[in-house]
């Protein structure tokens, strides 16, 4: 009896897994948004260095995530995902997102736009994508926060049918921002 739960385990085990491992893969890399064609593909260690010009230009000269955070994140084998998009070979957007089977929920890790691209629809194409790979892995939530004075990004998210959950004082290093909590749940959006 024992061995036949063990095969059983190891079966759905390694059902979730594939599935898993196909959710958080992208298949196709060209992508129309906004009527602009954009290639799309997962983020890899060598994108770091772009990723980090695009935080500069996004936060008045400064990186969130130094180079040794975004690395850690893309090395993990398992549950994260993270995808970058470029116009012309430039990277103009990323986006990161950790996968928490326990919980049920994606949690936005990181997300910016080049400032040069932005209000383009990049960065609520990105969002959806990770929402979409969340509602496909069956999970509840997708969670994020956001700081208390980025209002812009606030409403994006609010349009896309996040709603505020709570606050983090004092959340973000270096000025101590306050971070706003917020929430997407898939059930109650009718998915």
């Amino acid at each position: 009896m024992l061995k036949r739960f063990k095969q059983y385990f190891q079966k759905i085990t390694t059902n979730h897994d594939q599935h898993r491992k196909k959710v958080l893969t992208i298949d196709d890399h060209l992508v129309e948004v906004e009527n602009t064609r954009y290639f799309l593909s997962q983020a890899l260690i060598t994108d770091v260095p772009e990723m980090l010009a695009i935080e500069r230009a996004v936060y008045a000269g400064q990186t969130p995530w130094d180079q040794n955070a975004f690395k850690t994140e893309l090395r993990r084998q398992s549950g994260r995902f993270y995808i970058v998009m470029r116009h012309e070979d430039q990277l103009v957007g990323f986006c990161g997102c950790a996968f928490d089977d326990r919980r049920r929920d994606a949690h936005i890790t990181n997300i910016a736009v080049h400032p040069d691209s932005q209000n383009r629809g990049l960065g609520r194409f990105m969002m959806q994508t990770m929402i979409d790979r969340a509602k496909r892995l069956r999970y509840q939530t997708v969670t994020l926060e956001v700081r208390y004075s980025n209002v812009t990004a606030q409403q994006l998210y609010r349009d896309i049918g996040f709603e505020k959950t709570g606050i983090k004082k004092r959340y973000y290093f270096g000025d101590h921002e306050d971070a706003i909590d917020m929430t997407y749940r898939i059930s109650e959006n009718g998915d």
